[in-house]
């Protein structure tokens, strides 16, 4: 039966992005006004730190995958009778991979290399237009990627929604 890899694929999907914008959410109105409250060579040692600690598998294997679980989920709908449910899956996976992905490749992940690359050794006066460059637009891109997460959330729980109602 395709229900239940479905069924396993959504509630992956679901699980996994809520994760990762999350994440998203927290640095955006926590981390990055604590940081900034912080001394900036301070903040920018504690940010390249956090920059090569969220490098892990657990952390790397839900942002790649997501999309991939809602594709599937989305995949596997279209072989039910409920196939219209597998819509907002394939919807929320594009919506997660040009606004979470694409952003991060482009905009946060080379503001994250500039800023390790040209925060060794500064001087305050230095760190602080360094960081100050730095993180309001980081902070701008990254709640980009929040509100991208949640609105693939959204879709996914539409398509739960739909699933659950004979869509």
């Amino acid at each position: 039966m395709t229900y239940l890899p479905a069924a396993v694929a959504a509630g992956l999907s679901t699980l996994m992005t809520a994760g990762i914008a999350g994440t998203f959410f927290g640095f955006s109105v926590g981390v990055m006004p604590g940081l900034n409250a912080a001394p900036a060579s301070s903040a920018i040692d504690a940010m390249n730190a956090m920059n090569v600690k969220i490098q892990n598998p657990v952390f790397l294997a839900a942002f790649v995958l997501a999309p991939v679980a809602a594709a599937g989920a989305g995949g596997l709908l279209l072989a039910t009778p409920r196939s219209g449910a597998a819509w907002p899956f394939f919807a929320a996976a594009a919506v997660y991979v040009v606004g979470v992905l694409l952003i991060t490749a482009a905009v946060n992940v080379p503001m994250n290399n500039a800023l390790a690359a040209a925060a060794h050794g500064d001087p305050a006066e230095a760190a602080a237009r360094i960081w100050a460059d730095y993180s309001a637009r980081w902070t701008t891109w990254n709640t980009w990627r929040a509100v991208a997460g949640a609105v693939s959330l959204l879709l996914m729980g539409y398509g739960a929604y739909r699933w659950g109602r004979g869509a």
